[in-house]
C-alpha cells in the first residue's frame, strides 16, 4: 500500500513538469521568433534606406518612373485652385467683368468693380478652401488620398455650374466660397502624397511640380482672359473662361481612379500586402524591393504613437515643433511677395501700365514663373532647403524695397517701368527660390503618422492670413482705396523681412534625410541651424 502511495507522486509529477517545460519552452520560442522577426525586417529597413541613400535623381527616376507619374497627375489638380485664383483676379481687371459688376470711378476715368467686393470674391475661394482643408485631413486618414481626391474631383465638377449661371456679385461670391471646399482637399493632399510615394532624391521635384502646375493655372487664364479683353464686352468675356474650368476635373478623376494608395498611409493602416502591391506598382521590379521597402516603412510607423491620429496631438512634444514650421511655411507664403504676383496685372494696372499692357505683362509674368519653378529643381539637386529659402527670401525682401523706392519718386513713364519690372521679378523670383522649396518643406516636416492632418492645418494658416492680406492688398492698390501702387512693397518687404529672420532660427535643413532620421532628429529637439552637421546612425531608433 505504501509502495502504491509512495509512487503516486512519483508517477504524476513528472507530468506537471512537462507540460510546464512545454509551455515555458514554446513561450521561449515564440519570444525569439518576435526578435528574430523583429531583427530581420530591422535588417531589411536598413538595407532599403541604405539604398534610398545611395541613389542619384536619376537612378530614382529610373527605379520609380511611374511614381514620378502619379506624382505628376496628383499635382495636376492644384491647377484648379491656381486657376480660378487668377481668373478672378483678372476678371477685376476685365473690361466686361468691371462694366457688367462695377461702377464708373472719375479719378481713373475706367469701370472699376468696388473695394469691398474685390476684397469679398479673392477671399471667398479661400474662405472655402479653409473649410476644405479641415475636412481633408480627418477625410485623407480615414478613406486614403486616393478617394479623398476622388471625392473633391467630383465635387468640383458641380459647383463650377454655381460660378457659370451666376449673375451678381453676391451668387459669384457663393460659388467661389462652395469651390473652395475642394480646392482645401487638393492642397492639403498634393504634397503629402507627392512625398509619400516617390524615394527620398525625388521628394523636392515631386512636390515642387505643385508650384508649377500654379504657374500653369495662371497663363492658362493669362492667355484666355488677355483674348477675351480687347473690345469683347459681352457676358462670354468672363463665361467662356469660367467654363473651361470643367476641362479638368473629370479627366483627372479618371485618371486618379487608378492610381495607387500611398504605401505609407497603406502601412499606417496594417495593410502591409496592399503597401507592398502599391510599390511595385509605383517601381520597376528589377530595381526595387517591395519587401524591405514596406520593412522601412513600418521601421518609421513603429517608432510613432499607435493611437489614431486627432489635431490635438499636432500640439504636443515634438509634432508642436512640426507643425509650427509647416504652418510657418505656409504663412510666409502670403508675406513674401506672393500676392502681388497673384494680382499681377490688376498690380501692373495701378502702376501705370495699360490695360492691354497690364494682361500682356502678367501672361509674361506667369510664363516666366513656369520656366523658372522647373529651374529650381536643378537647384534644389546641389543645394539645401534652408539655403536656397533664406536666400531667395533675402533677395525678395530688397526687390520689394526697391519696388517702394520706385514708387515714390516723381511718376513718370521710367518710374511706372521700374515699378512693372520690379513687380515682375518679385513674382518672378518667388517662384524660383521660395515658393517651390517650400512645398518640399512642407512634405518633409511633419510625422508620417500626422501628415494629412498637419499639411491640412498649415494649409488652414496659409487661408487664415491670406484672407486679411486680400483685403489689405486691395486697398492698397485701389485707386479709391489707400492708393499706394508700388509703394505697398514697403509693407510686402517688413513682412517678407520678419519670415526671414523666423525662417533663420526655426527652419532645419531636412536635404537627404529619410523620414526616420527626421523624426529621431525632432525627438532629440536638435536645434534647425545643427540639423544638417548631425549624424544619425543607421541602427537609432530614437
Amino acid at each position: 500500500m505504501s509502495n502504491e502511495i509512495g509512487n503516486v507522486p512519483q508517477a504524476t509529477m513528472p507530468v506537471h513538469d512537462t507540460a510546464y517545460n512545454e509551455k515555458a519552452q514554446v513561450e521561449h520560442v515564440n519570444d525569439v521568433s518576435v526578435l528574430k522577426g523583429h531583427a530581420e525586417m530591422k535588417a531589411d529597413a536598413m538595407e532599403a534606406e541604405k539604398i534610398e541613400h545611395q541613389m542619384t535623381v536619376l537612378q530614382a527616376v529610373r527605379a520609380y518612373p511611374m511614381a514620378c507619374f502619379w506624382a505628376f497627375i496628383m499635382s495636376f489638380t492644384i491647377i484648379m485652385e491656381s486657376y480660378d485664383v487668377f481668373l478672378i483676379g483678372n476678371f477685376i481687371a476685365l473690361p466686361a467683368f468691371t462694366q457688367r459688376f462695377g461702377f464708373f470711378d472719375e479719378v481713373s476715368q475706367k469701370y472699376i468693380i468696388a473695394t469691398k467686393w474685390q476684397s469679398a470674391l479673392q477671399m471667398a475661394g479661400q474662405l472655402g478652401a479653409l473649410i476644405g482643408v479641415f475636412l481633408a485631413g480627418p477625410l485623407t486618414s480615414r478613406i486614403g488620398y486616393k478617394w479623398a481626391t476622388l471625392t473633391g474631383l467630383m465635387l468640383m465638377n458641380a459647383t463650377i455650374f454655381i460660378m457659370f449661371f451666376a449673375d451678381s456679385l453676391p451668387v459669384f461670391f457663393v460659388a467661389q466660397l462652395l469651390e473652395g471646399l475642394p480646392w482645401g482637399i487638393f492642397i492639403a493632399n498634393a504634397p503629402a502624397y507627392c512625398s509619400e510615394i516617390v524615394p527620398m532624391r525625388l521628394r523636392a521635384p515631386a512636390t515642387q511640380i505643385l508650384q508649377m502646375f500654379w504657374a500653369i493655372g495662371s497663363i492658362i487664364v493669362g492667355a484666355v482672359t488677355y483674348s477675351y479683353q480687347k473690345g469683347n464686352t459681352g457676358t462670354s468675356a468672363y463665361k467662356i473662361p469660367t467654363a473651361l474650368q470643367w476641362m479638368f476635373p473629370t479627366p483627372l478623376a479618371v485618371l486618379m481612379f487608378f492610381a495607387p494608395e500611398s504605401p505609407w498611409w497603406l502601412v499606417r493602416k496594417g495593410k502591409l500586402d496592399q503597401a507592398a502591391r502599391s510599390i511595385e506598382r509605383l517601381g520597376k521590379k528589377a530595381h526595387v524591393n517591395a519587401h524591405e521597402t514596406v520593412a522601412m516603412m513600418r521601421r518609421v510607423v513603429e517608432l510613432e504613437s499607435e493611437d489614431s491620429p486627432n489635431y490635438i496631438e499636432l500640439f504636443k512634444g515634438s509634432d508642436l515643433r512640426r507643425t509650427l514650421i509647416v504652418c510657418g511655411i505656409y504663412a510666409a507664403q502670403n508675406l513674401a511677395g506672393n500676392l502681388i504676383a497673384n494680382q499681377a496685372v490688376y498690380f501692373f494696372e495701378q502702376a501705370g501700365m495699360s490695360t492691354d499692357t497690364a494682361f500682356a505683362l502678367g501672361l509674361i509674368t506667369s510664363a516666366l514663373q513656369m520656366i523658372f519653378v522647373m529651374l529650381s529643381w536643378i537647384l534644389t539637386t546641389y543645394y539645401g532647403r534652408r539655403s536656397i529659402y533664406i536666400y531667395g527670401t533675402l533677395f525678395n525682401v530688397v526687390m520689394l524695397i526697391a519696388l517702394g523706392i520706385a514708387a515714390s519718386i516723381p511718376e513718370s513713364t521710367a518710374s511706372q517701368k521700374a515699378q512693372a519690372s520690379f513687380g515682375l521679378i518679385v513674382s518672378v523670383a518667388f517662384t524660383f527660390a521660395a515658393a517651390p522649396v517650400s512645398w518640399c518643406v512642407i512634405g518633409e516636416t511633419s510625422s508620417i503618422r500626422l501628415r494629412p492632418l498637419t499639411t491640412g492645418i498649415g494649409r488652414a494658416t496659409y487661408y487664415i492670413i491670406e484672407i486679411p492680406c486680400i483685403f489689405l492688398a486691395s486697398y492698397m492698390l485701389n485707386p479709391t482705396g489707400g492708393n499706394l501702387g508700388g509703394k505697398c512693397g514697403y509693407v510686402w518687404g517688413g513682412t517678407a523681412f520678419f519670415c526671414l529672420v523666423v525662417a533663420y532660427f526655426c527652419l532645419p535643413e531636412m536635404k537627404g534625410r529619410s523620414y526616420r532620421e527626421i523624426d529621431i532628429m525632432f525627438k532629440r529637439r536638435i536645434p534647425a541651424r545643427q540639423f544638417e552637421k548631425t549624424v544619425i546612425a543607421p541602427e537609432d531608433d530614437e
